[in-house]
């Protein structure tokens, strides 16, 4: 088999579903918070910091610890991201689940999960290419690039050049980047049941 076909069989739906996003995705059914409102700041930021150690430490860390600190930030920053793309913020984020609107604090929670997976899928990817593409022989590299922008590319976002595979072949985290955007617009490993 080809290496280009042993690539994109390590990447396809499935394989990206059975290594990574069935366990995120039940991580965060496992996690249960029983109410979708908050009365507090500081209750909202418990309970995301919580959630964040909770996934991160299963899903990522793999028996690792997360501090608080930490799990504070990383879970701040995937809410922040996601409301940004809306015109809001952290203090937007606090209203829906004060509210309870948009979906409250299983949303916020969801947007948590959603940033992590999304976190591993690249994890995922790139190690895949580290492991099939050999680091030493560059035309190896730019040739196996070129094929899978060859393959992929009509799903990949606009930025990238497929008449210049040798941009990529160095560092590729532009590639898989595009190429796990692209997988969030028509993959169902993305899509919350």
């Amino acid at each position: 088999m080809a290496k280009i076909d042993v690539l994109l069989s390590a990447l396809n739906e499935r394989a990206i579903a059975q290594n990574v996003a069935i366990e995120h995705d039940q991580t965060r059914a496992e996690y249960r918070n029983y109410s979708i409102t908050v009365e507090t700041y500081a209750e909202f930021e418990r309970i995301i910091t919580d959630y964040c150690g909770h996934h991160y430490n299963k899903c990522l860390a793999k028996g690792g610890r997360l501090d608080s600190a930490q799990a504070s930030s990383i879970a701040k920053t995937e809410i922040e991201n996601v409301y940004k793309k809306r015109n809001g913020n952290l203090s937007s984020a606090f209203d829906d689940a004060t509210y309870g609107i948009n979906g409250g604090m299983r949303y916020i929670l969801d947007i948590i999960a959603d940033g992590l997976k999304t976190q591993a899928i690249e994890n995922y990817t790139r190690s895949v290419f580290d492991r099939i593409v050999a680091p030493v022989d560059w035309d190896q590299k730019v040739e196996i690039i070129r094929q899978f922008i060859d393959r992929c590319g009509t799903n990949l976002h606009d930025s990238i050049d497929s008449h210049n595979p040798a941009r990529y072949a160095q560092n590729y985290n532009e590639l898989i980047r595009a190429y796990v955007d692209s997988l969030k617009n028509v993959s169902s490993i993305f899509r919350r049941l």
